[in-house]
């Protein structure tokens, strides 16, 4: 199941985090994830599953930063596999504005295409070391629109062998009426609820870790009856220059 709308809720949470910062150093990600769906019995559901290694550019370009990031991955849809790419390219402009340039995504797996900045500036890195409990706050929902309640917070952090870094996490959750992505003549009744963590380091500010999830729970009408359905989007991105441990 292709899942178009997730673009939408990055870019809702993006706006939060994603602020001026001078340009961070060229690196790898490995990356994962799945999407998962059900709908009705289970012989209505199925897994796409991902895994493959991303590599992250960074260019001046006048006053701006342009960042480019490639992903190589395998692909198992049913269990059939694929070998496929992606490339996004997004430049950051001085006042903190993220210009999407280029987006051969299709399956969100680059770091330029998740709810969390790449890099943040000096500031609102800051702030979030400062933010006591949770913070409340309101975005679109990625479906239809309707507003999603959530919260931002300090997620546990990590000293690891050669970084500290600094956890931050959301959740959001909000009524769902509207037509599946794919499945315009689909009507979905329920809720959809966002969650995600990530990482970043107290020496650059950079992104080494995330894991986002969005999930759909609620029932579909369909030929006069209604069915369960239930589908979940997972992906986590992690530096390669992180062990196994440090998380």
């Amino acid at each position: 199941m292709s899942h178009p709308q997730f673009a939408c809720a990055i870019l809702a949470i993006a706006s939060f985090l994603f602020c001026v910062a001078p340009a961070c150093a060229d690196g790898d990600f490995r990356v994962d994830g799945h999407d998962r769906f059900r709908i009705g019995s289970q012989d209505g559901s199925g897994e796409t599953t991902y895994a493959g290694v991303q590599h992250i550019t960074t260019k001046r370009v006048g006053r701006a930063t342009r960042y480019t990031a490639h992903v190589t991955y395998t692909k198992t849809d049913r269990g059939t596999r694929s070998t496929a790419t992606a490339r996004f390219v997004s430049t950051l402009a001085p006042d903190g504005e993220q210009h999407d340039v280029t987006n051969a995504d299709p399956d969100y797996l680059t770091v330029l295409n998740q709810p969390f900045a790449i890099q943040l500036d000096v500031a609102t890195f800051r702030d979030l070391t400062r933010l006591v409990g949770a913070v409340p706050f309101d975005l679109p929902s990625p479906i239809t629109g309707a507003t999603l309640h959530g919260t931002i917070k300090r997620a546990v952090s990590s000293v690891t062998r050669t970084s500290h870094l600094l956890g931050v996490a959301f959740e959001a959750a909000g009524p769902l009426a509207g037509a599946l992505p794919d499945r315009p003549n689909l009507k979905l009744v329920g809720t959809v609820s966002m969650r995600g963590t990530a990482y970043y380091t107290y020496t650059t500010y950079e992104l080494v870790a995330l894991t986002a999830v969005l999930a759909i729970d609620g029932t579909v009408a369909s030929g006069g009856t209604n069915d369960s359905v239930a589908i979940e989007y997972l992906r986590r991105l992690r530096s390669t220059t992180l062990k196994a441990a440090d998380l």
